[in-house]
């Protein structure tokens, strides 16, 4: 999964985020960099107002204009 949203703040609960957009490849039919840089021309589309992303799934936090995509 991969989350878009205005971060607030990094507990031990995980990383809050407010106006997601939420990218699952597994239900998308575009590849993920796209999408990011789909978000990054037209503005985030949230789908969820708050998001608490669990800290063992917040493995790589970004600006979104600084965002590259990585090789798995």
């Amino acid at each position: 999964m991969t989350w878009v949203g205005r971060y607030h703040e990094r507990t031990e609960r995980g990383v809050l985020l407010h106006d997601v957009a939420s990218y699952d490849p597994a239900a998308s039919d575009q590849p993920r960099a796209a999408w990011v840089q789909r978000q990054i021309k037209f503005g985030v589309r949230a789908d969820l107002r708050h998001l608490v992303v669990p800290a063992d799934q917040a493995t790589r936090i970004v600006r979104l204009m600084d965002w590259e995509p990585t090789i798995s």
